[in-house]
């Protein structure tokens, strides 16, 4: 007999919380790399495939000698592996920075963290995960405090319907991680879920591959140790982490408790590259950190 929607969603244990939130914190140093390709030359979309393609390579090497039973996987089960890795990963990319070059830079990342509502709904809709007035609250406060921390209230947001249904794209896809994974996650490990992401996601990235760019950018040496960090520490283990942690709570509280990212992207712009926190961000890291807490 086939399993219902209910006994789809993965046993729920302790500890997924911090799994997520660690994983959400490694995801919001991203900018300590990006910012290093990006003045040696490389365009967001060759970032994207050194990403994915550097995370396949480091995943699959690292399990191949470690757990070589994270390769076992049913031909039948494959599909989900195409929704978290091109569906999800590769498809959000080309909307978030499709929708960078139509919209300003703080409203691309509001409609990207959208994300958590979509798997909010979704969840309810697929594994019926119940819609709490905790959880509605701190679906509020997150989107408000992104809002803060990107800087809404505070400059010109500029935009188009293009960039606004890209911008939207990338929420809906972005969210399509939890949602697939969740499936996934009944069957195999955090390992194996995130190797197979990568698979399909490196693969479908080669469509960004731009030969001269990358050989000319990666003449240095020097980049290669910065490249490495991108993918080992930005990409790999984060979401390794959040992978487990979504195998431990639900889809929907590990969406929103990701949401701290922004903010540990705002604190490495004061304290790394001394950018200053205004009022408005100070706010929004509050509002996300009050949305943690109410879902400790």
């Amino acid at each position: 007999m086939e399993r219902s929607l209910e006994q789809t969603q993965p046993t729920r244990r302790a500890g997924g919380g911090a799994l997520v939130l660690a994983g959400a914190s490694l995801w919001g140093l991203i900018g300590l790399f990006n910012r290093g390709l990006l003045a040696a030359g490389l365009g967001p979309e060759s970032i994207v495939l050194v990403r994915n393609l550097g995370g396949m390579a480091v995943l699959a090497l690292v399990l191949a000698v470690w757990k070589p039973s994270a390769f076992r996987v049913k031909p039948r089960h494959l599909g989900w592996f195409f929704g978290t890795g091109v569906v999800s990963v590769v498809f959000f990319t080309w909307c978030y920075f499709s929708c960078q070059q139509q919209c300003s830079l703080a409203v691309a990342a509001i409609l990207l963290y959208t994300s958590p509502a979509f798997v909010v709904v979704l969840s309810a809709l697929l594994w019926r995960e119940k819609v709490t007035r905790r959880k509605l609250l701190a679906l509020v406060l997150t989107f408000l405090g992104c809002t803060c921390v990107a800087g809404v209230w505070t400059g010109q947001a500029a935009l188009t319907w293009q960039g606004l249904l890209l911008g939207l794209g990338s929420g809906f896809f972005y969210a399509l991680y939890s949602i697939f994974g969740c499936f996934a996650l009944e069957h195999y490990g955090p390992y194996t879920v995130t190797l197979y992401t990568f698979l399909f996601a490196g693969a479908a990235s080669l469509i960004f591959l731009r030969p001269g760019e990358l050989s000319a950018a990666f003449s240095h040496r020097a980049l290669l140790l910065t490249a490495l960090g991108l993918v080992v520490v930005s990409t790999v283990l984060p979401y390794l982490l959040y992978t487990a942690g979504l195998a431990r709570v639900e889809s929907g509280k590990a969406a929103i408790l990701a949401c701290v990212e922004p903010v540990v992207a705002a604190l490495v712009g004061v304290l790394v590259f001394h950018e200053t926190m205004d009022l408005s961000t100070a706010l929004g890291v509050g509002g996300i950190l009050a949305a943690v807490l109410l879902l400790r």
